[in-house]
């Protein structure tokens, strides 16, 4: 699978030469140093060109230029290349053809998938005293301390969403019944139906990363994008400034409407839904009757937010840039999606402690039965076994620079195509963000 481009911006397109940069060149005449650009140099084949410059004094220069060769696409330097140019510690190798994803699971060691339940518990300990830590803090944090409480409260939150994948994918406790019970309680402070995400989520699972099938985010279709200026527009700002948020959008459409669900789910679909209002009917009240609106806003909007930006981030981190590709069903293969399609990012410890190695992502994706405390030793057997096929990244601005600017149109030959290429007019956000985001690594 070859890497594609998806803006100009980059440094390699088919062919195309690597782009130069201006030179210093000594004269013959003079000690004194001229600039020339090479780009405008003359460059025919293998030979050699002659270029003229006339400086303010009248004095010829002889400019030899080399041509370079384009890295082969499947190279190691060309990887390497696009690893740095979007924020990646490493873009691997595309996974050959012949590779199943049964290959990869046969790989890792039989202890990665055992369920413990000290573990378990522990990490509920973990985010119950956390969670408790961000509320206190936030009761007792003058105004301008608010954000940084906020922010640890919500990434605290959103490891009650770990545990409640854990018991999702069942691979929290052994027994089946109290994995539902877990996850049921751990999604309602996050508004979040148990059953509807469960069943949702399955799906972006047995489908990752093909065209319309994976539940998860996907790029937008070219039609879609065409279909309206005032939906144009808010797909820009949605795939663009709003995007670490867009999973509250994801979540009101994904995961209410019964119509999204088989006949055989809408049980318990409705009971996840029932216990979700009810915990809205009578927490929100008491929280407003405790501490007023603003109280509410203090200590519930506020860390659902944080969660939301975590859960908007860490999806789309984990699944888009502009080398990895979604595929039609017909061409879709799951090892590649699995594998050579997710992305390994590592994050600050204290995120990485909260939300219970959520990022280590890689081997959830090759087989979700591995328990979240046991996804660093799978990652490591997969690294030793198949790393030349990973893509690992270090959190950076210019990684999430990438994605918010960039990852945008579906297109088969280059996967995404920027707003900006084909809107230029209505991409004004694009625009902000690109000369207001951070670019470094």
């Amino acid at each position: 699978m070859a890497c594609r481009l998806a803006d100009s911006v980059f440094l390699f397109m088919g062919p195309r030469q690597r782009p130069l940069r201006t030179q210093k060149i000594a004269t013959h005449s003079s000690p004194g140093i001229y600039h020339v650009k090479w780009e405008n140099l003359l460059m025919k084949g293998n030979k050699s060109s002659t270029y003229l410059v006339y400086p303010k004094k009248s004095r010829f220069i002889q400019a030899v230029a080399t041509p370079i060769a384009p890295a082969s696409a499947d190279s190691a330097e060309y990887r390497k290349q696009l690893a740095a140019k979007y924020g990646f510690d490493q873009i691997g190798e595309p996974l050959p053809d012949n590779v199943t994803l049964k290959d990869i699971i046969n790989t890792l060691p039989k202890k990665v998938f055992e369920i413990d339940d000290v573990k378990a518990w522990k990490s509920v300990l973990i985010s119950v005293t956390s969670y408790a830590l961000g509320l206190f803090m936030i009761s007792k944090a003058p105004w301008y301390l608010l954000p940084l409480a906020w922010a640890w409260t919500g990434t605290a939150v959103t490891g009650f969403f770990v545990i409640g994948h854990d018991c999702a994918h069942k691979s929290f406790s052994k027994n089946k019944l109290l994995e539902d019970i877990v996850g049921t309680l751990a999604f309602l402070p996050l508004i979040y139906p148990y059953e509807p995400w469960r069943f949702k989520h399955d799906r972006h699972h047995a489908k990752t990363n093909m065209l319309s099938e994976d539940t998860a985010w996907h790029p937008v279709w070219k039609e879609e994008f065409d279909s309206s200026p005032a939906l144009r527009k808010a797909i820009i700002f949605g795939y663009g400034p709003f995007r670490p948020w867009m999973s509250i959008a994801h979540w009101l459409i994904w995961h209410f409407d019964l119509s999204k669900f088989r006949p055989n789910e809408i049980k318990r679909v409705k009971i996840s839904l029932a216990c979700v209002f009810a915990f809205m009917a009578i927490g929100w009240p008491l929280i407003i009757f405790k501490t007023g609106i603003m109280g509410w806003i203090k200590y519930w909007l506020m860390p659902w937010l944080g969660y939301h930006f975590w859960m908007s981030t860490f999806t789309m981190v984990h699944h888009t840039a502009p080398h990895i590709p979604f595929k039609h069903a017909d061409e879709w293969n799951a090892a590649q999606a699995q594998l050579n399609g997710t992305v390994h990012c590592d994050y600050p410890s204290w995120i990485e402690i909260l939300c219970h190695d959520i990022n280590v992502h890689i081997p959830h994706h090759v087989s979700s039965r591995i328990p979240s405390y046991n996804l660093r030793a799978a990652h490591k057997s997969i690294q030793e076994n198949w790393g030349k096929y990973l893509n690992e990244a270090t959190w950076n601005w210019r990684l999430m620079k990438t994605i918010l600017t960039v990852c945008h149109v579906y297109d088969k030959e280059e996967n995404y195509v920027a707003f900006d290429k084909l809107a230029p007019e209505d991409s004004q956000p694009i625009k902000f963000l690109k000369r207001v985001m951070p670019d470094y690594a």
